[in-house]
């Protein structure tokens, strides 16, 4: 089986079965369960925050902050 000839599906399901034989269960599940994905929309998020301030903005922004006493 060569991974670059699998569809998604096949793919996730050999990651599966590799990580199963690799760990066992009850390792496959802790390795599980160190990711979330997450939830909301990062860009739009992103942008009401940040707006179109360039990255040379953002980062004097922060370096000011660091500066600054506490």
């Amino acid at each position: 089986m060569k991974a670059e000839t699998l569809n998604p599906a096949e793919l996730r399901a050999a990651g599966y079965k590799a990580l199963a034989a690799a760990l066992g269960p009850l390792g496959m599940a802790r390795f599980f369960l160190q990711f979330e994905h997450g939830h909301g929309d990062y860009t739009r998020e992103r942008r009401e925050h940040l707006g179109d301030k360039s990255v040379a903005t953002v980062t004097a922004r922060i370096r000011g902050r660091k500066k600054a006493p506490a």
